[in-house]
């Protein structure tokens, strides 16, 4: 029998680099929002994927950004943390794209405890001339002496078996922090509540999302009539200002019944049971600044 052995793998990037999208392709299961929407990701998430006797353990980060309130402040000293005290970190970033201060700042600061960074170039399926590609590689690796440097595709998969053989090499010996089995540390109302702002910041306008959060406010599994399990799921969705309540409303209701419904058909699908999803709408002025608010929806 092998000894065990275990991975702490930070991913690090700029927003919308497809840092959650490689986290779910990974892991196999969708446990990160995923949104076209800058800062998506507002809080480390934790991604588990046990093969044979290895444990990696992913840790999910914002986007570096520069801050602007009160949240994104606590989004970047998250990123800052996460790098602190892994085994490598993964650095990803867009191909389609050249490096941006935010990025180059970061790898400035890039320290983890290995000393190790593997440069994962993201999005290949959209670039056809594979020089561009070459001169977008030079560039990154210009910036910081990368262990290793992987062109992948989280949307179509392509090389995201180098990524797991190459992660190898750095696995240690020690023990399984989580059960084989589980895929995150997430509790079941996070995941909840991150696949409904999903839903919200897939629908709404630009200037909106930001400024939603989503609580679960209850949480009940019961029989139907007939005899059937169902999970009777109330969640608040909070918004900055009055006059965004009505847009995440919508007229007499449809942007919050599409929300819901689009909410409902995944909750179903992740947690393999009828939903019944009553979605509110709420307003808290300015929670983005209010260290209380953002403690309270547990982004602190």
């Amino acid at each position: 029998m092998q000894d065990k052995k275990n991975a702490f793998v930070t991913i690090i990037g700029r927003p919308n680099a497809g840092k959650s999208s490689l986290l779910n392709a990974l892991i196999g299961e969708k446990i990160a929002a995923v949104s076209a929407k800058p800062q998506t990701t507002r809080t480390k998430i934790t991604g588990v994927l046990t093969k044979d006797e290895t444990q990696y353990v992913f840790m999910d980060t914002p986007g570096m950004h520069k801050s602007k309130n009160r949240l994104s402040e606590h989004m970047v000293k998250t990123v800052n943390d996460s790098v602190a005290d892994v085994d490598i970190a993964m650095f990803v970033a867009d191909c389609t794209k050249k490096p941006n201060d935010n990025e180059k700042n970061m790898l400035d600061n890039l320290n983890t405890k290995a000393g190790k960074a593997i440069l994962i170039i993201n999005k290949i399926d959209l670039v056809q001339n594979k020089e561009k590609l070459i001169e977008i590689i030079s560039e990154y690796s210009s910036l910081y002496d990368f262990d290793d440097v992987i062109p992948v595709s989280a949307l179509t998969g392509d090389g995201l078996d180098i990524i797991m053989q190459t992660l190898d090499k750095y696995a240690v010996a020690g023990p399984h922090y989580f059960p084989d089995d589980m895929l995150t540390d997430q509790p079941e109302k996070v995941i909840m509540a991150e696949i409904i702002r999903e839903k919200a910041l897939n629908n709404l306008n630009d200037e909106i999302p930001h400024g939603i959060a989503v609580t679960i406010e209850s949480l009940n599994e019961r029989d139907n009539k007939a005899g059937e399990p169902i999970l009777d799921v109330s969640a608040v969705i909070y918004c900055e200002r009055e006059s965004h309540k009505g847009i995440v409303i919508g007229k007499r209701g449809s942007m919050l019944r599409k929300i819901g419904e689009e909410s409902r058909c995944e909750l179903e699908e992740f947690f393999q049971i009828k939903v019944n999803l009553q979605c509110w709408v709420k307003v808290k002025e300015g929670w983005r600044n209010r260290e209380g608010m953002i403690r309270n929806f547990g982004l602190s």
